[in-house]
């Protein structure tokens, strides 16, 4: 049954991670690692079905939307509609799946989560400064970087054009800020980059870049805890609280209206 603060949906909730991520990480059939982590649980609890597909690592958009096509069909192959919430690349190849892949039937409503939909300087920086050392050894490797390339201002600029909302979907965000007392020192060089480039940002993607559809709520937290990855310096204060209840507050707003 629904909780006091968490509805549950008349349609099963998609998670969708980012860049380099994945559903969930296990060790002899044990669960180690959430993308997630206490979000699934919280959502479940209220009655609501919670699918998490395990997308390429570094394939760009278009191969991962496609991906994630082939998992809501499979494990919904009866036709049913979906909400989605996208964290971060997450959030890029769910609009590709919903406008170009043939899916806005299928899709209700769609919360992106710190998702760079303008880009983020910090993809630019790191292309320019390091794509030509490595791409040779993503080549190497037989490892597309594609995803990289995407994360530009100018590949998200591209996207925007070729890539429309679908009518009928519902499109909300998420974007993140952190204030740098409690941002952990692998973000301080993408925070300072995006920073002088875009303005408040999560430590690779800033607010005005994360803004899309009806509605925007920014939360205080780095890209990581806006999925709930407990922010260490936050948590040595005794300041740390769990967001899985804002995921809550997530579906009530999607309940209200659909």
């Amino acid at each position: 049954m629904a909780t006091a603060d968490t509805p549950k949906l008349d349609a099963p909730i998609v998670l969708v991670h980012g860049l380099c991520g994945y559903d969930r990480i296990t060790a002899f059939g044990r669960p180690l690692k959430d993308y997630f982590p206490g979000i699934r649980e919280k959502l479940e609890a209220a009655g609501n079905r919670v699918l998490v597909p395990r997308l390429s690592c570094t394939l760009g958009v278009a191969a991962r939307a496609a991906e994630l096509k082939r998992f809501i069909e499979r494990r919904l192959p009866d036709g049913g509609p979906v909400h989605l919430v996208g964290h971060s690349m997450g959030g890029l190849d769910s609009r590709y799946m919903i406008s170009r892949l043939g899916m806005a039937a299928r899709v209700k409503s769609l919360t992106t989560v710190g998702t760079p939909h303008r880009g983020t300087a910090f993809a630019d920086w790191g292309v320019k400064r390091l794509g030509a050392l490595v791409a040779p050894f993503f080549r190497l490797l037989g490892i597309s970087y594609q995803a990289f390339l995407d994360l530009t201002t100018t590949g998200c600029r591209r996207f925007n054009e070729t890539v429309p909302d679908a009518p009928g979907v519902r499109y909300l965000s998420v974007a993140g800020v952190c204030e740098t007392r409690l941002m952990g020192p692998e973000w301080w060089l993408p925070h300072a980059i995006v920073d002088r480039a875009e303005g408040p940002n999560d430590g690779v993607v800033s607010v005005a870049s994360a803004r899309w559809g009806e509605r925007t709520d920014v939360w205080e937290g780095d890209h990581l805890n806006l999925v709930n990855w407990p922010n260490r310096f936050a948590r040595r204060r005794g300041l740390w609280e769990s967001l899985a209840p804002d995921y809550g507050r997530i579906v009530r707003r999607i309940a209200e209206r659909v």
